[in-house]
C-alpha cells in the first residue's frame, strides 16, 4: 500500500490529521450528548463518560479519510462520523458487562458498569444506540436528500444488528471454550468488528455524489478487508501487546479460551494474514487511483499499529 508512513515527516502529518479528526468528532459529540446536569443526571453522566473518554476514534477517522479521499467536505459526513462512534461506544459498554466479557478496564479507565453500576451501563448503551440514529435523521452534517439519509440509517442498522456487530458478538460468546476452524473465526470477526468498519467507509461514500458503482463496491470491499485485518491484529496484540499502551488487560482472550486467530492458527499465521489483507486493501484502492490517499494512510496506520 502507501509506504509514505515510513517517512517520519509523513507519519507526523498523519498524526496531526488524526488528531484534527478526533477533535472534530469529539466536538460534535459533546454538542449532541445531553449535559450531565440534565435529568436523569446519572444516565447522562454515564453516556458522556463512555463516549468522551480517551479513544483513538478509529471509525470516525475512516469516515473522514474516505471523505477526504473523495474530495468531500468534512461537514457533509459529521453525522456519519458521530453515529458510527456512538454505536461503537454503546457496544463497548455492553460488551464489558459481566454477562458478556466481564471487563474492568476500558481505555485505561474503569468500565462504565464499574464507574457507575450495571443497570446504568445497560441504559447508557441503549440510549447511545438510539442517539446514533437520531443524529443520522436530524444532524445538519448529513446529506439534505432524505433518501440518502435513509441509506445511511439502513447501512448502520445492518452493520449493528444480527447481520453485523450484534450477531458477531452472539457467535463470539457461543464460541467460548470451543474449537473453531479459521473460517468460523473469520466469520465472527467479519460480523463483530469488520461490519462496523466497513459501514464507516460505506456511509461516507454514500454522502458523495457521482460515485460510480465500481468505486462504491471497491470501497465497501476495502472496508471489509481492513475491518477483518484490524481484528486479527487485535488478536495478535492480545497475545503480545503492552497493557500500559493498550489501556486494557492482555491475555484476556486466552484466559476465556476464546478461539482467536493466533489461538487457532498460531501467531506467525496471524501476522501473515494481516499482511495479506493489508496488500489486498492496497490493491483495491490503487485500482481506482486512491493508492496515495488519506484512506490509504489510515489503513497503513491501523494495520501496523501496536495499540
Amino acid at each position: 500500500m502507501n509506504t509514505a508512513l515510513a517517512n517520519p515527516r509523513a507519519a507526523s502529518a498523519l498524526d496531526a490529521r488524526l488528531d484534527a479528526w478526533r477533535r472534530r468528532v469529539e466536538r460534535e459529540l459533546d454538542l449532541w450528548l445531553p449535559p450531565a446536569t440534565s435529568i436523569p443526571e446519572r444516565l447522562h453522566a454515564a453516556q458522556r463518560y463512555s463516549v468522551l473518554g480517551p479513544g483513538k476514534r478509529i471509525r470516525p477517522a475512516l469516515v473522514y479519510a474516505t471523505a477526504e479521499t473523495l474530495a468531500l467536505p468534512l461537514e457533509r459526513v459529521d453525522a456519519a462520523a458521530c453515529a458510527v462512534e456512538l454505536i461503537h461506544a454503546y457496544s463497548l459498554v455492553h460488551d464489558d458487562l459481566p454477562a458478556m466479557d466481564d471487563d474492568d478496564l476500558r481505555r485505561g479507565r474503569p468500565t462504565c458498569h464499574r464507574a457507575f453500576d450495571e443497570a446504568t451501563a445497560i441504559l447508557a448503551g441503549d440510549s447511545l444506540q438510539v442517539l446514533a440514529f437520531k443524529l443520522l435523521a436530524g444532524h445538519p452534517g448529513a446529506p439534505a436528500d432524505a433518501a440518502r439519509r435513509v441509506r445511511l440509517i439502513d447501512t448502520l442498522a445492518d452493520a449493528s444488528g444480527t447481520s453485523g456487530m450484534a450477531g458477531g458478538q452472539a457467535l463470539d460468546l457461543d464460541a467460548e471454550g470451543r474449537t473453531l476452524s479459521l473460517v468460523e473465526v473469520e466469520r465472527i470477526h467479519a460480523l463483530k468488528t469488520a461490519a462496523l468498519i466497513r459501514a464507516s467507509v460505506v456511509m461516507a461514500a454514500a454522502c458523495a455524489e457521482g460515485l460510480e458503482a465500481a468505486q462504491s463496491d471497491a470501497l465497501a470491499e476495502f472496508g471489509q478487508v481492513v475491518g477483518l485485518a484490524f481484528q486479527v491484529q487485535d488478536d495478535i496484540l492480545d497475545v503480545e501487546g503492552d497493557e500500559a499502551i493498550l489501556g486494557k488487560p492482555v491475555g484476556s482472550d486466552e484466559a476465556r479460551a476464546m478461539p482467536t486467530y493466533p489461538a487457532v492458527a498460531g501467531l506467525e499465521a496471524a501476522r501473515n494474514r494481516v499482511r495479506e489483507l493489508h496488500a489486498q486493501a492496497g490493491r483495491l484502492l490503487s485500482a481506482h487511483g486512491w493508492g496515495h490517499s488519506a484512506l490509504a494512510d489510515v489503513a497503513d496506520w491501523l494495520l501496523v499499529r501496536r495499540h
